[in-house]
């Protein structure tokens, strides 16, 4: 197994950061010709996703994490801990932590227009470290 963790500074609400690059150079310095690579992110208050990565998509992908858990909304996280971000905690948990891929022949099975993003829900800037996973 292959492993790596990369670091990304983020802003926090909702922000997408394209982290394909830092996929596709991984498998390269690592020659991986055929296996299973996962990327994760730990926290619970931040996401991996897929999404074709233009301007659009990201802001219409923003749009609906408001509609299906608006930060307006009254949550219980926030009246115990008062710190104002049960949205992004719901939000995390609803996209998920983790995306697995195969590499075959040097390849990544991604779609064309499919970049791998890390979205960060939380409610102020953070730095979120990446795992990336590579059992070959």
């Amino acid at each position: 197994m292959i492993n790596k963790v990369i670091n990304k500074k983020t802003k926090g609400f909702n922000d997408i950061i394209n982290i394909t690059n830092d996929i596709l150079g991984f498998i390269e310095d690592n020659n991986i010709d055929n296996g299973l690579i996962t990327i994760s992110i730990s926290g619970s208050t931040a996401g991996i996703t897929t999404i074709e990565y233009e301007d659009g998509v990201i802001e219409d992908l923003k749009k609906a994490f408001e509609r299906i858990a608006p930060q307006s909304e009254k949550y219980l996280h926030n009246e115990k801990w008062g710190d104002g971000n049960g949205f992004s905690h719901v939000r995390s948990a609803i996209l998920g932590p983790s995306l697995s891929f195969p590499i075959i022949n040097k390849e990544i099975k991604i779609g064309v227009w499919q970049q791998i993003v890390l979205v960060d829900f939380d409610n102020r800037p953070r730095e979120r470290s990446i795992y990336i996973s590579c059992v070959d």
